[in-house]
């Protein structure tokens, strides 16, 4: 079935803990057998029995979005009482170790653990993805092309994950690194149309490098099956206001791409080495440091980089009804990200602290 446009899904990636030491707790066969099986849909494994994803539905617009996140965390919730776990919300775990891990059994991450072996246990990582739908194949192709321009300032405003492995990493975002260790999970260079993509992959398959499409893990990837463009680069938020945030900047910036293409508006092929530089510095220092802007290929602040986005988007916020998430990127160009929280609760009161808090604060309801 294809998606009108525009239209929202989201996929959240949960942290399961233990509900008194808040470690990483293997419960996530557990969690999947408990539920009905009208349910089956919204909840899915990932790579380690310790962490969850939970998926909505196609949704219409942000505010239904986060309502469908809302209802998802409360289920989990509610499965946690009776499953003895709690679930966090983190970038990364802060102590978790990877030979700690273990791994899902089946045919699908039973490939990715094979081929990585001990370095997929360092994929203790945990992020939000948004899907956007498009209406045909070569259309999210060149929204792809456009949007990799502007994954620095997604980071930055997204950093959740300054430490891994019972260290402070000195990184806003280890998610990143620790993710980046998997092969595929680069950007993607310029690419004409989906037919060039369709060979990527068929090369890709033949080679041996993967055994299905979804084994390639750009940071922003199509999902031609379902008409959809996907945001991988945002590491997961506590707070529902963010995930919202976050969530409306991604469909305001494939609308405003595919307005542009629609008016034949020409996009330039993106110096790879400026692209992956912003990876970098809004990784490892968040809303500061410098980039090249891939655009206009000046030296700008990540703030700046941050505003022109939104002076980008702007027209296609209000468009959806979502400029009011204006307040709240300007709350975290203050300096108030969800990494520096963790870095704050941190220094006050160690890291069996910050485990609880990273389970406590976890939002169950919107609070505006």
């Amino acid at each position: 079935m294809k998606n009108k446009l525009f239209t929202i899904g989201v996929e959240e990636e949960y942290m399961i803990c233990n509900p008194e030491s808040y470690d990483l707790y293997d419960k996530a066969n557990e969690i999947l057998s408990f539920l009905d099986e009208s349910e089956k849909d919204r909840y899915s494994y990932e790579l380690l029995l310790s962490e969850i994803e939970a998926n909505t539905p196609i949704c219409n617009d942000v505010d239904d979005a986060i309502i469908q996140i809302i209802k998802n965390r409360n289920r989990l919730k509610d499965i946690g009482e009776n499953l003895d776990f709690k679930i966090g919300i983190s970038g990364t775990h802060p102590t978790a170790l990877p030979d700690e891990q273990n791994f899902v059994n089946n045919e699908s991450y039973n490939w990715v653990s094979s081929q990585l072996r001990e370095y997929a246990r360092q994929n203790i990582t945990f992020s939000t993805h948004v899907h956007i739908g498009l209406n045909d194949n070569d259309t999210i192709i060149k929204v792809m092309n456009a949007s990799n321009a502007w994954i620095a300032p997604l980071i930055a405003l997204s950093v959740n994950s300054p430490f891994f492995g019972g260290k402070e990493t000195g990184m806003q975002s280890s998610r990143t690194f620790q993710f980046g260790i998997f092969p595929r999970t680069n950007i993607i260079h310029k690419i004409d149309n989906s037919e060039e993509y369709f060979k990527i992959v068929n090369n890709l398959k033949l080679s041996g490098a993967i055994a299905k499409q979804r084994h390639i893990w750009w940071k922003i990837r199509p999902h031609l099956n379902y008409s959809t463009i996907e945001f991988r680069v945002c590491d997961i938020q506590r707070s529902l206001i963010n995930t919202k945030m976050i969530i409306a900047i991604t469909q305001a910036l494939v609308h405003r791409i595919y307005m542009d293409i629609e008016k034949n508006k020409i996009f330039k092929n993106y110096n790879m080495e400026y692209l992956n530089d912003g990876i970098w510095k809004a990784a490892k220092l968040g809303i500061y440091g410098s980039i090249v802007c891939p655009l206009k290929e000046d030296i700008v602040s990540m703030k700046d980089a941050v505003y022109r986005m939104l002076d980008y988007i702007h027209s296609s916020l209000v468009y959806f009804g979502n400029e009011k998430i204006i307040e709240n990127v300007e709350k975290i160009l203050d300096g108030k990200t969800e990494s520096k929280e963790q870095i704050d609760i941190y220094n006050k009161f160690g890291f069996l602290g910050l485990k609880k808090f990273l389970v406590d604060s976890v939002e169950y309801s919107i609070k505006e």
